[in-house]
């Protein structure tokens, strides 16, 4: 449940005098608890209800006594806040903050009703705001696409595309969509399938189920890999089309972890076509991961209604797979779905 009386927003008839007397830069907000966040912690309530801020920094401002409760500084993120709680936060810029600002682009919408959409995300577009690239994001997009995202964590954003791969994301439009999608993702109710180039011909059977945990790489830490004790992972693949030099493959999620069909197609000994991270090197005329999420399909969060999107495979990777001699052809992998 959403409503400017419980979203961070300045205050009409206060706000003026309010931000003069805040530090320099800064801003002082109010806000209300509401009922969907009674009994939360202080953090994780100012976190959903100020989504262009992290987590880690609202906890650094609690601290600090920048938050106030009924008057009162409140100090201890862990505090439990209940319905009807008023307090005022004070904000100083970060560029994290600075990122959620609307930038319009043009955004290749699939779908589009009251509550969702389905992008076909392209190569090199990065899907949320982080370290490098504050701007010129997907979420930055959606927010001048649609005012009302800027009342979503996230701007509606439930699952993510690595920066080069293509393809399809749902993005939820209202609050109960986005909570209903993310229930389904846990789920493993939304069905993700993707195709991907890969060295080395493929061999054995034509299709190979991975059951490999993931976690973070501890040799480096800026990547994942099959580790002991990291969080469970399937991935089943299917191969397409094979070749001397690589193989054309689906995969499709069984989970959702990281990098996981990076991750999992490196283990099994054919990584991406040009994915350095995980040892696949540039080929074909490829410089972006030779990944693309063609396929997906879910039911409508509001309807229940099946509904299945897919996307068309990008030029870059049709002239990949003409320079090894495969043969792209819609109506195979369009119409036979791996398991």
């Amino acid at each position: 449940m959403t409503s400017t009386s419980n979203t961070l927003a300045p205050d009409a008839e206060t706000g003026a005098d309010d931000a003069a007397d805040a530090g320099p830069d800064a801003e002082l907000r109010p806000f209300v608890i509401d009922a969907a966040h009674h009994g939360d912690r202080l953090d994780r309530a100012l976190a959903a209800l100020a989504p262009e801020f992290s987590r880690s920094y609202l906890q650094q401002l609690i601290e600090s006594g920048a938050v106030t409760l009924h008057g009162v500084p409140a100090t201890r993120s862990s505090q439990k806040v209940k319905a009807g709680d008023e307090g005022t936060l004070e904000l100083l810029p970060t560029p994290q903050s600075q990122a959620f600002r609307p930038e319009p682009m043009t955004l290749d919408v699939v779908f589009e009703d009251a509550h969702l959409l389905v992008v076909n995300k392209p190569a090199g577009l990065v899907v949320h705001p982080a370290p490098g690239n504050w701007s010129g994001t997907l979420l930055n997009g959606l927010l001048a696409r649609d005012p009302g995202a800027m009342l979503l964590p996230r701007a509606g954003i439930v699952h993510r595309l690595d920066k080069d791969t293509s393809g399809l994301m749902v993005v939820a439009r209202t609050r109960a969509a986005m909570d209903a999608l993310v229930q389904r993702i846990a789920a493993r109710e939304v069905s993700r399938q993707y195709v991907a180039l890969a060295h080395r011909s493929w061999g054995g059977a034509p299709v190979r189920h991975v059951d490999a945990p993931i976690g973070r790489d501890p040799r480096n830490r800026l990547r994942m890999a099959v580790v002991e004790g990291g969080k469970a992972a399937t991935t089943t693949f299917e191969l397409l089309q094979d070749a001397a030099q690589g193989c054309w493959v689906r995969a499709t999620l069984g989970t959702g972890r990281t990098h996981q069909i990076r991750v999992h197609m490196a283990y099994i000994g054919h990584p991406l076509v040009a994915d350095e991270l995980y040892g696949g090197p540039g080929a074909a005329g490829l410089s972006r991961q030779a990944l693309h999420a063609w396929r997906l399909a879910f039911r409508h969060p509001a309807t229940g209604e099946p509904l299945e999107f897919h996307a068309p495979l990008p030029g870059d990777l049709r002239q990949a797979l003409a320079a090894w001699g495969l043969r792209y052809n819609d109506f195979e992998w369009l119409t036979s779905h791996a398991p």
